[in-house]
């Protein structure tokens, strides 16, 4: 089975159309696929009409920036009711710091002699959503930075210049706003969190406790030790396993959707539980 349940279009820091994205699932050969936006849902609608003309079975998602004590995580929501009014409204919350954190980024850049920041990564977004990934994109583009990465080392972390600490909605109501969509909730991406083995697990073992339901086993970066690391604090929590590429189609990424390590989910694969 070929599942891709972490993706991004344009609706948040992607580079491509909801269309193009389930294309590009179908031509993966992928069974099951979410559209998982940072922040909105605006994208679904669009995704699963050409999901379902493709047939291809789609699951409405979300990725959700939240706090758990001071470390920022990313909650992923599948199988959601996408009308759920709150739901919505924290979604709106968390976007309102977000264009906050983007004015903060811009100054910051300005002082270091990075004008009009904003205003350039701006024109790299199709909707009125400027992530931290448009203004990495923007960097790229002034060949100010050579790749992602450098940006993040040299702007965007830290006490950095585009470093912004962020107010995202604590773990517990993000969990609770997913569980009240009818959806599951699902730690994206635990092995890039800069914290230690002991600390990973104490983070999922809190999570767990206030409803967690399932981690990310698999990503495009994940290799056999990961997968097994993940799988077993999964498995010591009595977790669900979902996997994603995580793919947002920049040029230089290496990452493509529907490419992820092959994984036996067995029964405890996250589309099983869907309500």
């Amino acid at each position: 089975m070929n599942i891709d349940l972490h993706t991004h279009s344009y609706y948040s820091d992607g580079l491509l159309s909801p269309k193009d994205i389930a294309i590009k699932a179908l031509n993966a050969g992928c069974n099951f696929f979410s559209l998982t936006d940072h922040d909105t849902l605006k994208g679904l609608k669009e995704a699963k009409i050409y999901a379902k003309s493709s047939n291809l079975t789609f699951i409405n998602g979300v990725e959700i920036s939240a706090q758990h004590n001071s470390q920022p995580i990313h909650i992923v929501g599948l199988g959601i009711n996408p009308y759920e009014k709150l739901l919505l409204d924290g979604l709106k919350k968390n976007n309102q710091f977000r264009v906050e954190r983007a004015k903060k980024i811009s100054e910051g850049l300005g002082k270091v002699g990075i004008m009009k920041a904003y205003e350039k990564a701006r024109t790299l977004s199709k909707t009125d959503y400027v992530t931290r990934t448009h203004f990495a994109q923007m960097l790229i583009k002034e060949k100010i930075c050579s790749n992602m990465s450098s940006v993040f080392k040299r702007y965007m972390t830290g006490k950095k210049p585009g470093a912004v600490k962020g107010e995202w909605a604590s773990s517990v109501d993000v969990i609770n706003w997913i569980h009240q969509a009818s959806g599951l909730a699902i730690l994206a991406h635990p092995l890039r969190y800069k914290m230690t083995l002991t600390k990973l697990k104490r983070l999922v073992k809190d999570l767990k406790l206030i409803g967690l339901d399932g981690i990310e086993i698999v990503n495009s970066f994940s290799d056999i030790e990961d997968i097994r690391v993940s799988k077993m604090i999964a498995d010591e929590n009595e977790l669900l396993y979902s996997g994603g590429s995580d793919f947002h189609g920049w040029a230089g990424q290496k990452i493509e959707l529907g490419n992820i390590p092959q994984f036996d989910y067995g029964d405890k694969l996250v589309i099983n539980y869907l309500r």
